[in-house]
């Protein structure tokens, strides 16, 4: 029984993980207006447990729209100058400060990282090899595979965060594969502190921030000073709800340690759109710089579609689009550009990664941009996805109960096969309680995540493996017991296949 129930979390389990947005058509309209973007924001909040969204909305130096909407886990109403937590959208302003020094001609894409951060070494030969384009394109050969970055401890600072990967292994050749990994862009923020003499954060604040005039956002190191900047705690989502969490603690810098508000991302977004230049004209940030980082390698290889903090696509209708993702636990980010209507999105989400509320808000409002209608969000998924687990976390209990009431019937039943294949079973559902994140890794392409994370990105599934696990245990337990009253023997030997006898009574 309880090995049943199991089966059907995994199907859902692999829906959920599944799900993608559908794309947006190619043609863009005037539909593109503030009202329109509200209504498409409440819509999707009427029909999604997100409770809180900061949205901006460009188009060409025109600011659409830059708007809260909803409320944070205090109550308080989220609006345009609302801090939110940007996770790893905060890449592409990282590459954009390198790339600044690139025309400059402080440092070269394909230098050698050594040669600007003497201090980085991995365990790995290869690791002198790998260049600063390599980094900013998640092609470096380093991998969540060959250092488990989330299950490491937190270091204090970018130093720390570079010291560690002393013990790293690198899972390929430099430029032969890519492997999304947070520690690449840790790398680069270091680099350009040591390259500057001052902190990333500073570095960052003089050549985009205040420039672009975002003087609402900052950089900040670990999940604990992004909610010491402002931002409410965020959610998950459990049973077509949202609850309010603490963020499993965790180093951002350079990767994903960007707080802003809607107002400093629409300011962002008219520069990316506009050759680096403000809202109101001014000179902003290189446009160069800027063009840079939305510049695809090209090719067949590993980094064919990539920009630096940046991806390169195409709408459904064939339309260019560049896009990039963040994801924490307990809140989300996303943005996109496309350039040929000159439409910028961000969406800044406090739900987290389970939901994907950012994620499929930004398609909506790509969408609505291209002339299309809503695309969906995931709350049916998630809702069916708990469903499930709740009525299989009843089946579990049922089924235990039934077990314990069937252990002398069990204890007397000689077929040993079905003893074993029945150990078998249970160790396995109880080695995926105890780490269902070693399972979700692989579909996640090899991403890292503690067991904490894991509860926190799909709680229904965790919560059913562990009672099933409880359950098992119990039903084990009460089964050796009758197995030794009904032979005679001390349990452990039994199981253990030893065979011999205790006397009557002993």
């Amino acid at each position: 029984m309880v090995m049943r129930t199991m089966s059907a979390a995994a199907l859902a389990v692999a829906a959920v993980l599944s799900w993608a947005a559908p794309a947006a058509a190619a043609a863009p309209v005037d539909g593109l207006t503030a009202a329109a973007v509200d209504a498409r924001v409440e819509a999707y909040l009427e029909d999604a447990p997100l409770p809180g969204v900061a949205v901006a909305v460009t188009r060409g130096s025109e600011v659409v729209r830059a708007a809260g909407y909803g409320v944070d886990s205090r109550g308080e109403p989220v609006g345009a100058d609302t801090p939110m937590g940007m996770a790893s959208v905060s890449k592409a302003f990282t590459a954009l400060v390198v790339a600044s020094l690139v025309e400059e001609g402080r440092l070269d894409l394909d230098d050698p990282v050594v040669e600007h951060l003497p201090e980085f070494a991995v365990d790995d030969p290869r690791g002198a090899r790998i260049t600063v384009r390599q980094l900013l394109t998640h092609t470096s050969g380093m991998s969540d595979r060959g250092f488990r970055e989330k299950s490491e401890p937190t270091p204090a600072d970018l130093e720390g965060a570079v010291a560690r990967l002393a013990g790293a292994g690198m899972v390929a050749d430099p430029g032969a594969e890519r492997n999304y990994h947070n520690p690449n862009y840790h790398v680069a923020a270091r680099m350009v502190e040591v390259m500057e003499g001052e902190p990333f954060a500073d570095v960052l604040r003089e050549r985009v921030l205040l420039p672009l005039g975002m003087a609402d956002t900052v950089t900040v190191d670990t999940a604990r000073d992004v909610f010491a900047a402002g931002v409410a705690p965020g959610h998950v989502a459990v049973l077509g709800g949202a609850r309010a969490l603490p963020e499993p603690q965790g180093y951002f810098n350079g990767s994903g340690g960007m707080v802003s508000t809607a107002d400093d991302m629409a300011r962002w977004l008219v520069s990316q759109n506009t050759g680096g230049r403000t809202a109101d004209g001014g000179a902003g940030v290189p446009a160069d710089a800027v063009a840079l980082t939305h510049a695809a390698a090209g090719g067949t290889g590993p980094a064919a579609d990539s920009g630096l903090g940046w991806q390169v696509e195409e709408t459904g209708g064939g339309a260019p689009l560049l896009v990039h993702g963040g994801i924490q636990f307990t809140y989300t980010a996303h943005q996109a550009l496309l350039p040929e209507s000159g439409v910028g999105i961000a969406v800044m989400a406090n739900t987290g990664l389970g939901a994907g509320d950012a994620s499929a808000l930004l398609w909506n409002l790509v969408a609505l941009a291209e002339g299309e209608g809503p695309t969906g969000s995931s709350a049916p998924w998630l809702l069916a996805l708990d469903l499930v687990c709740v009525a299989a976390v009843a089946a579990v209990a049922a089924g235990a109960v039934r077990g314990v009431r069937r252990a002398g019937v069990w204890a007397r039943d000689g077929r040993r096969w079905r003893r074993v294949l029945g150990a078998v079973g249970s160790a396995a559902v109880v080695a995926a309680a105890l780490a269902p994140h070693r399972l979700i890794s692989p579909l996640a392409g090899g991403r890292d995540a503690t067991w904490v994370q894991t509860l926190y990105t799909v709680p229904s599934v965790v919560v059913l493996l562990v009672a099933a696990a409880t359950a098992l245990a119990v039903v084990w337990a009460v089964r050796l017991r009758a197995l030794a009253a009904h032979r005679g023997q001390d349990p452990e030997r039994e199981l253990s296949g030893t065979g011999a006898t205790a006397r009557p009574g002993a």
